[in-house]
């Protein structure tokens, strides 16, 4: 049956409504996606927390004041495939930006980086508090992830931990990133400082995990800068003779719980990391030493030291004999100072 003219008349009218109304829909949309809802609005901490769906993120930003319609956005995001590239971590937003600047930002990952300093000497645990205080990363996840062998592995590295292979530094890292990729940030560190001793650490005799440990106790027994290589030298000049290492801090890093008070049946206790009664090195590092101490560790001082004790004011007097030792002993220690850094 041949279509009249006024029902030829109708369809047409009828299409071009239909575009008209997909023109001023189209328009209204973009017009949305490229105006600040507020243009007056101050910044705002926006945080995007780790699995949370774009229909959350969205519905949080237009309570949060940022976007007028959380609907017109998902609507964008599916016609432009931005729904599974928002990224975890804090931002800075504001109702001042754009709906398209505010999803860029966030596809993009440009969250707020936090400079985290880790120390030198800090342990696996101690490393864990200052993420967590820094509201970067978990203590407990940090700790799954750098305690697992599975994992030093993956790096090449001997040993259960990553224990002595974070190194110290300060880095941007993000809140809400994965304890997996701060570890990496770290231990890639670690390998491109390594990389300028690469000439020295084939020479030395050593290992890696052996420079490594013995670099972290030179870190953590002194705190000065002109000592390390010294004490390095007496370290390995006890470890030529075939003398115990006698050093306190892999005691104190071998006690769970440690309460700061190191006692003779501590000294005595069996331990794989009590070198008062092991001989040779702990079966690994008891923190992660900067790039000084394990540059005194390839390149020590030349010595015939084999003792050294505390002066009580961060710095050592270091003995060739066991008499002498003894008499620093006496002068230092019996004075009520405690015997850290003693060895004997």
């Amino acid at each position: 049956m041949p279509i009249s003219l006024n029902a030829k008349r109708g369809i047409f009218f009828a299409f071009i409504l239909f575009i008209l109304v997909g023109v001023s829909l189209s328009l209204g949309l973009f017009r949305y996606l490229v105006r600040p809802y507020k243009a007056g609005g101050p910044d705002q901490i926006f945080v995007v927390r780790e699995g949370a769906t774009l229909r959350e993120v969205a519905a949080d930003l237009e309570k949060s004041g940022i976007i007028s319609s959380r609907n017109l956005l998902l609507l964008w995001t599916k016609v432009t495939g931005h729904a599974v590239s928002v990224k975890a971590g804090e931002y800075r937003l504001s109702s001042r930006m754009a709906p398209l600047e505010v999803l860029d930002i966030l596809s993009r990952g440009k969250v707020i980086p936090h400079h985290v300093t880790i120390p030198e000497g800090f342990t696996l645990t101690q490393i864990a508090e200052v993420l967590e205080k820094n509201g970067v990363a978990e203590r407990a996840k940090f700790l799954a992830v750098a305690t697992d062998p599975d994992v030093a592995k993956t790096y090449g590295l001997p040993g259960c931990t990553l224990e002595g292979y974070l190194y110290p530094d300060t880095y941007r890292f993000s809140p809400g990133q994965q304890a997996a990729s701060i570890v990496e940030t770290m231990v890639k560190r670690f390998f491109h400082v390594m990389a300028s001793f690469e000439e020295r650490i084939n020479a030395s005799g050593m290992t890696l995990h052996q420079i490594i440990t013995l670099a972290s106790l030179i870190e953590k027994e002194t705190g000065k800068a002109e000592e390390r290589d010294v004490i390095a030298s007496v370290f390995l000049n006890r470890l030529k003779k075939g003398m115990r290492l006698e050093s306190d801090p892999t005691v104190i890093y071998g006690i769970a719980g440690f309460d700061g008070n190191l006692t003779k049946d501590d000294l005595a206790r069996p331990s794989p990391y009590n070198t008062y009664v092991i001989q040779g090195l702990p079966p690994a590092p008891i923190a992660s030493p900067g790039k000084e101490a394990i540059r005194a560790v390839l390149f020590p001082a030349q010595t015939d030291y084999l003792y050294f004790v505390s002066k009580n004011d961060g710095s050592h007097h270091f003995s060739k004999t066991l008499t002498e030792h003894n008499r620093a002993v006496n002068a230092y220690q019996r004075k009520g100072a405690g015997k850290s850094g003693e060895i004997s």
